[in-house]
C-alpha cells in the first residue's frame, strides 16, 4: 500500500522563495526619509601595496617589514598597529548582518585614512573570510566599483568627498568614542525622540571608528563636540560597539 506521505505523480513540492535582499529606496530623496540609520566607518585602513605576489591589502601582520622600511626611508614615524583592514571587515559583517540592514533601514559609508570615500550597497554580501574580503577591496580600489554578477547594480563604489554631501540634510550626527558621554543605548534612543533631538520618520547618522585605538580624527568638522557618546564603560571593538548601538534602534523601531 502506498504511503499517504508519498508525492503523487505530477505534483511538485512547494519551493522556498529566494531572499532577494531588503526593499530599498530608489532615489536619494527616498533615502533621506523614514526611520533609517546612516553609518560612517571612519579612519578605515584600506590601502594597497605591491608585493612579489602582486597587489595586496596593506596590513600590519603580513607587511610589517614593508611598513618599517617605508618609514625609515621617509624619516616619518609610522604606527604599524593602525594598518588593520580586518577591523573594517568585522564592522561590515556586523552591519550587513544586522536586522536593520535586512529591513532596508541602513546606509553605510567607509572613509579611509587616505581620504577615499566608499559607498556600500545594503545588498552586498560581504565575503566571510578575510582573504576574500581583502581581494575584493583591492579590486575596488583599482576599479573604483564592484558590480553584481548578474546585473549592472553597483555593490561598492568610490564616491566624491566630502562625506557630508552624502548624508541627510539637518540629520543629527553622533560619533562614538570611549571618551564620549557614557549612555545606555536602550534609554538614549527613546529619550532623544522625546526631547526632539531625533525626529520620527527622519534618519539619524552614527559614526564609528574602524581603527584599533584612539579617538576618531578628522571628523570634528561634521560632529559637534557635544555629540560624542560612549556605549559602554569598557573599550569595545568596532563590531561590538556597532552591534550594541544598532540593537537600541532595532528595539525602538
Amino acid at each position: 500500500m502506498a504511503s499517504s506521505h508519498q508525492v503523487q505523480p505530477g505534483s511538485q513540492k512547494p519551493q522556498k522563495k529566494k531572499y532577494l535582499g531588503p526593499k530599498l529606496p530608489e532615489t536619494r530623496d527616498e533615502w533621506f526619509e523614514g526611520d533609517r540609520l546612516f553609518v560612517v566607518l571612519e579612519m578605515a585602513s584600506l590601502e594597497t601595496v605591491k608585493t612579489r605576489k602582486g597587489y595586496e591589502l596593506l596590513n600590519s601582520e603580513d607587511h610589517h617589514g614593508i611598513l618599517h622600511k617605508a618609514a625609515s626611508k621617509s624619516n616619518l614615524k609610522v604606527d604599524v598597529s593602525m594598518y588593520r583592514p580586518d577591523i573594517v571587515h568585522q564592522a561590515l559583517l556586523a552591519l550587513l548582518d544586522s536586522p536593520l540592514n535586512k529591513a532596508g533601514k541602513l546606509k553605510i559609508f567607509i572613509h579611509t585614512q587616505k581620504n577615499v570615500l566608499i559607498e556600500v550597497n545594503p545588498k552586498l554580501r560581504i565575503p566571510r573570510t578575510y582573504n576574500r574580503f581583502a581581494g575584493l577591496m583591492v579590486q575596488l580600489l583599482y576599479q573604483f566599483r564592484i558590480k553584481a554578477k548578474n546585473s549592472n547594480e553597483k555593490l561598492l563604489k568610490i564616491v566624491k568627498n566630502p562625506i557630508t554631501n552624502h548624508l541627510p540634510p539637518n540629520a543629527p550626527i553622533f560619533g562614538t568614542s570611549k571618551t564620549g558621554q557614557l549612555i545606555d543605548v536602550h534609554e538614549w534612543v527613546p529619550s532623544n525622540y522625546i526631547n526632539k533631538t531625533f525626529t520620527k520618520g527622519k534618519p539619524v547618522v552614527l559614526v564609528f571608528g574602524a581603527h584599533p585605538h584612539g579617538k576618531i580624527q578628522g571628523a570634528d568638522d561634521y560632529i559637534d563636540d557635544a555629540n560624542w557618546i560612549a556605549v559602554s564603560q569598557y573599550a569595545l571593538s568596532s563590531a561590538a560597539a556597532i552591534s550594541r548601538t544598532l540593537n537600541g534602534f532595532e528595539k525602538y523601531w
